[in-house]
């Protein structure tokens, strides 16, 4: 999932240099929401794993 938001964000950062504002808007826009789901499933896999028993790696 962080892959796929870092390749909107290049996505993002290459519209608006050729002047796409809308694409790269766009393109933000999914690799924003992209990053904060992934920062979410990475807490909770990380909290799930300290309720195991397991230590973080």
């Amino acid at each position: 999932m962080l892959g796929w938001a870092l390749t909107f964000l290049v996505i993002a950062l290459i519209a608006a240099l050729l002047g796409f504002g809308g694409i790269a808007g766009a393109s933000a826009g999914i690799a924003k929401i992209l990053f904060f789901i992934f920062l979410v499933l990475f807490v909770i896999a990380m909290i799930a794993r300290a309720m195991k028993g397991k230590p973080p790696v």
